[in-house]
């Protein structure tokens, strides 16, 4: 006849060595992740450095091309007009005088326009599709950095979504509400501590740490924290709303849970939750029972 205590010590070594073999999963997905994203940081890093010389390029050539069509269409200098003398004074009375025929010096010529120089529509035809390159490789640089964007965006949300389903399935879930905890501790997995902590430099007991509300952020709902865990003091600093806190007890078979489902000015409301039982209470059960127990167990 086998008793409880027996039974209890495969079924828990059952349960520590799925809970090391889903933590070895999740950091194997985390690192995946992260070197995947790191990769295409440095993609599109790459491709804007090559995007921005091409650009400078062209803006160079348009720039040179402008000057060169200043300098053409501006208009040319008319050469000075040359008046005519003035009429000399008539001669005194009774004089002679002998008017000799006046001929102008020089003459005022009209500008003609000059003729059409070919160059000028070889650079205008140049400038057009300076511009029209321009036009594209901005589209493209547009339609990359979009598609880097939505990339980045979509690896960052598989690798949260990942993360909290393997947290969901380690502890069934996070409770978001007084309601939910309430279900949570009818499970009978864990013990649950609730707690209201107001923004302080004193140390709180909530269940087996003590903790202190350092910093809120309400706009962007996060917030710091100082735990005190045999007799260290951890600082958490920008912890998210609804994001789980992991602290490691050498005398527990699991993390304890910190979570925090509300926040307000100066103030948070959440839970910290542990193992129901310790590695040494565990141990314990899973002794052997001496062979005059079992004989009593048996004659029962």
């Amino acid at each position: 006849m086998e008793t409880p205590n027996q039974n209890s010590a495969p079924t828990t070594k059952s349960v520590l060595l799925l809970f090391v073999i889903a933590l070895c999963g999740i950091a194997g997905i985390s690192t995946f992740y992260f070197a995947r994203e790191h990769r295409q940081a440095l993609q599109l890093a790459a491709s804007n450095q090559a995007l921005t010389a091409n650009l400078n390029e062209v803006q160079g050539q348009l720039q040179t091309l402008t000057d060169k069509l200043n300098a053409m269409s501006a208009p040319p200098q008319t050469p000075p007009v040359l008046r005519e003398p003035a009429p000399a004074r008539p001669a005194a009375t009774g004089e002679r005088t002998h008017k000799k025929p006046m001929h102008r010096t020089a003459t005022a010529r009209k500008q003609e326009p000059a003729p059409d120089d070919p160059r000028w529509s070889q650079m205008q035809g140049q400038l057009s599709d300076q511009q029209k390159q321009l036009a594209v490789t901005r589209e493209e640089m547009e339609k990359n950095r979009s598609e880097l964007d939505g990339r980045l965006n979509s690896t960052r949300d598989e690798l949260n979504g990942s993360i909290t389903r393997s947290h969901d399935e380690l502890n069934g879930s996070i409770a978001r509400t007084h309601g939910e905890l309430v279900a949570l501790q009818k499970r009978g997995e864990r013990n649950y501590y609730e707690f209201h902590l107001d923004k302080a430099k004193t140390f709180q007991r909530v269940g087996p740490i003590s903790v202190s509300l350092r910093k809120v952020n309400l706009k962007h709902k996060n917030y710091n924290l100082a735990l005190m865990v045999d007799d260290n003091q951890l600082d958490k600093k920008n912890v998210n709303l609804y994001e789980p806190v992991w602290i490691t007890f050498s005398d527990r078979p699991q993390p304890v849970e910190l979570v925090v489902n509300k926040v307000q000015k100066d103030q948070i409301t959440g839970y910290i939750s542990e193992p129901k039982y310790k590695n040494s209470e565990l141990a314990a059960n899973a002794a052997p029972v001496p062979d005059k127990a079992k004989e009593a167990v048996a004659q029962r």
